[in-house]
């Protein structure tokens, strides 16, 4: 398969398994859908408290990214393959248009993720987007759209790229394009704080 398109369908593939998780009820180990691990708390906050929330609920639940490729060989294309260069163009589409779930607009949330800066400012970052999964946006090509954050702060953050964080704000169904990622959500964060593993 063209080296490629091998890890942009992965990215695909990871929402795909996102948006199926999110009908499974059980809590789930570690994995590329699932980083942090556990499922988000289903209670309902305490008045005034942000909603902690799961990736798989920014992903409509009737999306499927897989949906334009199936029943296509990719394993048949290969490097310098024109075939191979439009379905990669095909694929960037996609997930750079992948639609946010509307019910998530104007809710105060609280997330887990990891940082990839964008601006910084005397050592601190000052707007950066928060993915799912070590190594998106780096390492890898960016997760969809709908799996990307943009996050400013409220006050600049004593991170690194990859740092592991909770961010807390009222979440907007808000683009922007970045030069590491198109992001379908917006939020001005209240709070963000170093991941304990706990939603504390």
């Amino acid at each position: 398969m063209n080296m490629l398109l091998r890890p942009l369908l992965l990215a695909l593939c990871t929402a795909a398994a996102t948006a199926a998780f999110a009908a499974d009820p059980a809590p789930q180990a570690t994995s590329p859908t699932n980083p942090i691990g556990g499922k988000a708390a289903a209670a309902k906050p305490a008045a005034g408290q942000p909603r902690l929330i799961a990736w798989e609920e920014l992903v409509p639940k009737d999306w499927d990214p897989m949906k334009e490729f199936k029943g296509m060989d990719l394993g048949k294309l290969e490097d310098g393959d024109p075939r191979a260069n439009d379905l990669l163009m095909k694929m960037q589409e996609v997930s750079n248009n992948a639609p946010t779930n509307p019910e998530m607009n104007g809710v105060e949330v609280k997330i887990p993720g990891f940082i990839v800066p964008l601006e910084e400012s005397k050592g601190e970052v000052t707007e950066f987007l928060l993915v799912p999964y070590f190594g998106a946006c780096i390492h890898t090509p960016p997760p969809p759209a709908n799996q990307i954050l943009h996050v400013r702060p409220r006050h600049g953050a004593k991170f690194r790229a990859m740092d592991t964080v909770w961010v807390t704000g009222k979440l907007q169904t808000l683009r922007n394009d970045s030069m590491m990622g198109v992001s379908g959500y917006h939020v001005t964060a209240e709070s963000v704080t170093k991941y304990t593993g706990g939603a504390k």
